[in-house]
């Protein structure tokens, strides 16, 4: 890989590891310093590799650089070292500088002692994704506006607000206990797969961002499969889910960038290899007595990956909606149970099923509506098409109901 495709790769992978160590070092009251630090030893590989060339293994290089420029800044900066953990000069023999670990345990403890902080329920939802993506992941401001539609200045905000937000209640960078896995494991597990479904259902036309978004949340839940304390049940039923949903990836969209509904979608571009660790992970997820959200989801996502209308297939996706529904009620949830309802050829009841909800502002509650009317009442399906062009606002959601309303006209 050359210089100019390596630098940025590394930024991406390497960035938020070394700022997790110097986080997880001094406290998160200094990631600022931190993050100052760490882009100062890009900035240094920038320039040093452009006149040097590239060094014989550029990630030791940069945990080398980094350690160096933490130990210039304790030495300038008195104030600092007076402020960092009293634990880590109690542990400092005098006169000896304070080692910066870049051991790969180091690191990957790290990472987990940052997911639990980001997650930290003193933290909205959105800017917990918001911060996963930043510190977590490497993302930058422009590239998380980008995925969430909004503009810098909006994350900008929500990242400072929650970094002030730890600060405030003085939350530290630790390894989770098994109590706090226990009590925290869930709202990590939701950030995860809210970023992993930034990625996916994501209307943004940059493919590379949605793809990255995607394998990042997978990075992290593999973290917490790494780790013996944290490779619970509901973390392999999660990873299941991602490793389904991502082997339909390729197929989800056309060579112009519009989304494809899965009954369109060529089963040649699914992903057999993420299918079979799909369900590597669901078997490794079906001990224990808990069932979670993510456990039917998975199930749902791998009875997706048949491509066969099978009636086998349609009544397992509709118990299991069943289920879903029946642990935590949600009115998306409830919309795509119906489709799978009119798929078990109970199209009337589906209709009656759908109506109740009355999600008028939804442009899939209305294409929904559309596509169970069809060859039913053609005409309600043409309104309810309709209804849906005019609430929906991506160019490819409104490319596939404007498809659906020429095939009513043919």
């Amino acid at each position: 890989m050359e210089e100019k495709e390596l630098l940025p790769h590394l930024f991406r992978t390497e960035y938020q590891k070394i700022v997790a160590v110097l986080c997880y070092t001094f406290g998160i009251e200094h990631i600022e310093i931190a993050e100052d630090i760490v882009s100062e030893t890009f900035l240094s590989a920038t320039e040093t590799w452009s006149i040097k060339g590239l060094p014989e293994n550029p990630p030791a290089w940069l945990y080398t650089v980094a350690k160096n420029k933490t130990k210039n800044y304790l030495k300038r900066n008195s104030l600092f070292e007076q402020k960092i953990s009293e634990e880590i000069r109690y542990n400092t023999l005098p006169g000896e500088e304070i080692e910066i670990d870049m051991s790969q345990k180091n690191i990957t403890d790290s990472q987990l002692a940052m997911i639990f902080t980001v997650c930290n329920p003193c933290i909205s939802a959105e800017s917990q994704v918001a911060l996963a993506l930043n510190l977590l992941c490497g993302f930058g401001i422009q590239e998380i506006a980008d995925a969430f539609l909004t503009n810098k200045e909006v994350i900008y905000k929500r990242i400072n607000r929650a970094k002030e937000k730890l600060k405030e209640f003085k939350i530290k960078i630790e390894q989770p206990t098994i109590a706090e896995i226990n009590t925290r494991l869930e709202p990590v597990l939701t950030t995860l797969y809210l970023l992993f479904s930034e990625g996916y259902y994501s209307t943004s036309q940059n493919t590379t961002l949605r793809k990255d978004l995607c394998a990042e949340a997978m990075r992290l839940s593999y973290l917490l499969i790494e780790n013996s304390n944290t490779n619970k049940p509901a973390v392999n039923a999660l990873l299941a889910l991602m490793c389904f949903h991502a082997s339909r990836f390729e197929a989800r969209t056309n060579g112009n960038g519009e989304i494809v509904l899965y009954e369109d979608q060529d089963e040649t571009l699914w992903n057999r290899e993420l299918i079979n660790r799909g369900q590597f992970f669901l078997d490794k997820a079906s001990t224990g007595n808990n069932l979670t959200k993510f456990h039917l989801e998975a199930g749902i996502a791998y009875w997706h990956t048949h491509k066969e209308d099978s009636e086998e297939k349609w009544e397992s996706i509709l118990d299991l909606y069943n289920h879903l529904l029946a642990l935590e009620y949600s009115p998306i949830a409830a919309l795509n149970r119906t489709f799978a309802l009119a798929k078990t050829n109970k199209k009337q009841e589906a209709i009656r099923e759908a109506e109740k909800l009355d999600l008028a502002d939804n442009h899939f509650y209305y294409s929904l509506l559309g596509h169970l009317y069809t060859e039913i009442d053609n005409r309600k399906a043409l309104s309810h098409f309709e209804t849906a062009l005019k609430l929906a606002y991506s160019a490819s959601d409104k490319a596939i109901i404007l498809r659906n309303i020429k095939r009513l006209h043919l």
